[in-house]
């Protein structure tokens, strides 16, 4: 090709660049999408006929990316925050005004709070004083005269709380220790029978068992064999059902599960000391000889004041098979009839056992083997003196 031929075609690709760059840069600020398509045609056509635009690449590529972000404000917005255009502005008014309203509902949430507390402390202290006013006044008689008592000469503030310390020890002391002294009256004299042994048991897992259901809400399910018990043993037997449940649940069962009044006596919360968190049946409030005292259950806690006296038994859980019951008339039985002196000796060596019935069964089974080898020696010492002298003669 010519030298002029390549001077006159470098003169025109300088004349239509100039323009072309100019259109190129107002496209990119409007429409991205342009940008895409331009630059590789005017990048092409530079590279393809001109070395002065090679160098003049980096300038074009760096117009074209100022004029691109210039058009993606949300991309300057979000890595410099100090140069977002005015469209970010309602967002940070937005922001401002959320973050105001939080802060005001954070005050009106604090002053309900201070309030609250207010109120909880003003209906404290105005029950505080009234609590002492009622606790604290004297006694009146029928007449509405004062009766004096051990602090009625001392300053009258100081009356009033000491008047009241003594009525709430008095509250705690109620149901912490049992409502009497005596939770059963004197033994029957003559001529009425007095039973010589008594027999305290617990109502719950050992007699019936409660059970909850959807359908039926509350049931008590009377144990097997728990009618032929009480009838046996009433023979011989003081019974009486000693339960840390409530009277309202204890006295309906109870006159479901003793039509006939074998149980002669029923003693249910208020008749414990509460110990540790536990309703312990102390027998020392029961009115009777320890001696004579057999208490059956399953709660080691609630027997833990005279464990001597306990004769433990496993949880009944509602199961059909159980015979336990069976098992403890005869053993029962047996103490009532030998007239054990003292029953404690014989439930202390049950204790060290963790099923007393199945040892106490597994006794009677050594004691029939013995009386039965007792038997035989007997039988066989008891034989005619004719019969030996009879066989030793025929050397037999």
């Amino acid at each position: 090709m010519a030298p002029g031929s390549v001077i006159q075609i470098l003169r025109a690709v300088n004349t239509w660049r100039a323009p072309t760059l100019t259109s190129f840069r107002r496209t990119l600020g409007n429409h991205q999408k342009t940008k895409s398509s331009l630059l590789p045609r005017a990048q092409c056509t530079v590279r393809g006929y001109s070395s002065t635009a090679s160098k003049e690449e980096p300038a074009v590529a760096a117009a074209a990316a100022a004029a691109g972000d210039a058009g993606n404000p949300t991309l300057l917005s979000k890595l410099f925050p100090q140069t977002a255009p005015e469209t970010n502005k309602s967002e940070e008014e937005e922001r401002k005004k959320r973050e105001e309203e939080e802060t005001k509902e954070n005050e009106r949430a604090w002053k309900r709070m201070k309030l609250g507390f207010a109120v909880f402390g003003g209906g404290a202290i105005v029950g505080g004083f009234w609590a002492l006013y009622e606790f604290g006044k004297p006694d009146v008689d029928p007449n509405g005269q004062t009766i004096e008592d051990e602090f009625t000469h001392k300053p009258l503030i100081q009356q009033y709380f000491q008047r009241m310390w003594k009525s709430l020890h008095y509250y705690q002391k109620m149901i912490q220790e049992p409502s009497r002294d005596k939770l059963l009256p004197d033994p029957l004299q003559h001529p009425y029978v007095q039973p010589k042994y008594t027999l305290v048991l617990e109502m719950k897992d050992v007699l019936v068992h409660p059970d909850w259901t959807y359908q039926t809400g509350w049931r008590f399910k009377k144990r097997p064999g728990v009618d032929h018990f009480l009838a046996e043993l009433a023979k011989e037997f003081e019974i009486v059902v000693f339960t840390a449940e409530q009277g309202m649940t204890v006295f309906p069962i109870l006159d479901a599960l003793d039509p006939h009044g074998y149980i002669m006596y029923r003693l249910v919360r208020d008749a414990t000391h509460f110990v540790d968190g536990h309703h312990v049946k102390n027998l020392d409030n029961l009115n009777r000889d320890l001696r004579k005292v057999i208490v059956v259950d399953w709660d080691n806690n609630s027997t833990k004041m005279h464990p001597d006296n306990t004769f433990g038994i496993a949880r009944w859980n509602g199961n059909d098979d159980d015979t336990q019951l069976l098992d403890l008339v005869y053993f029962l039985k047996i103490i009532a009839q030998n007239n054990v002196e003292d029953v404690r000796d014989t439930l202390h060596y049950y204790r060290q056992f963790e099923d007393p019935i199945s040892q106490f069964r597994e006794n009677q089974r050594k004691l029939a083997e013995q009386m039965q080898e007792e038997e035989r020696l007997e039988r066989a010492k008891s034989k005619p003196m004719v019969k030996q002298w009879t066989r030793n003669l025929l050397g037999r």
